[in-house]
């Protein structure tokens, strides 16, 4: 549950936190500390189960590329969107979760006010300039008591927030690398997308930037 005096306690002005709404905060460079090792990880990861384009229902083609790690991975084909234990490419389990994954989410999900939060799937997304994730809401997970926690890496992107209806007309916020949004609680099926990215390049990841989206997507 996500605490009273959330936003009392952690939007000082030496936190860096920038609360968004009831239940999401944006945990500005939370991620940096774990630079290193979160980049290691995510190399191993994709050598295991490399970026893909996947196939939305309608048919489609994803311009993001997209691979998992954890117990449950995200997959859209045309049957549908949902989780699988199994990665489609390869028929074998998704890579596990590495250590500093979980690490980083539990606790970027306790400073937002949500205790205990153990991820089961980490959806990583791939961005290219141009690329874009349009308006949608996260409902394909068990619990929406469980938070959802998106860390930035890579080049500059701008988060879209929206409301609890698709029209609602989203907030648009900044993201460089490091930072960490956190939304659950009375926020958690609001509509969220990402704006096309503009041409940029970071020093270690190039011209993309890498999303590592945690959900706790099993019962």
């Amino acid at each position: 549950m996500i605490t009273t005096d959330l936003f009392a306690t952690a939007s000082g002005p030496e936190s860096g936190d920038e609360p968004l709404c009831e239940g999401a905060v944006v945990l500005r460079g939370f991620a940096l500390v774990d630079e290193s090792p979160l980049l290691q990880a995510l190399d191993r990861i994709v050598a295991q189960a490399p970026f893909r384009h996947l196939v939305t229902p309608g048919g489609f083609r994803m311009s993001v590329g997209m691979t998992n790690a954890g117990t449950l991975g995200w997959v859209s084909d045309r049957r549908g969107y949902r989780y699988d234990r199994v990665d489609p490419d390869s028929g074998r389990s998704w890579p596990s979760m590495p250590e500093v994954f979980l690490g980083l989410a539990g606790a970027a999900a306790a400073q937002a006010g949500f205790g205990a939060f153990v991820p089961d799937a980490c959806l990583i997304n791939r961005y290219r300039p141009g690329t874009r994730l349009t308006l949608h809401q996260d409902r394909n997970e068990h619990d929406f008591a469980q938070p959802i926690v998106s860390v930035s890496l890579g080049i500059p992107a701008v988060f879209l927030f929206g409301g609890m209806q698709r029209s609602d007309r989203p907030r648009r916020v900044p993201l460089a690398h490091g930072d960490v949004v956190v939304w659950g609680g009375a926020s958690r099926l609001r509509y969220h997308g990402v704006l096309p990215l503009k041409p940029n390049r970071h020093d270690v990841l190039g011209e993309s930037r890498i999303n590592l989206t945690f959900r706790r997507a099993g019962p």
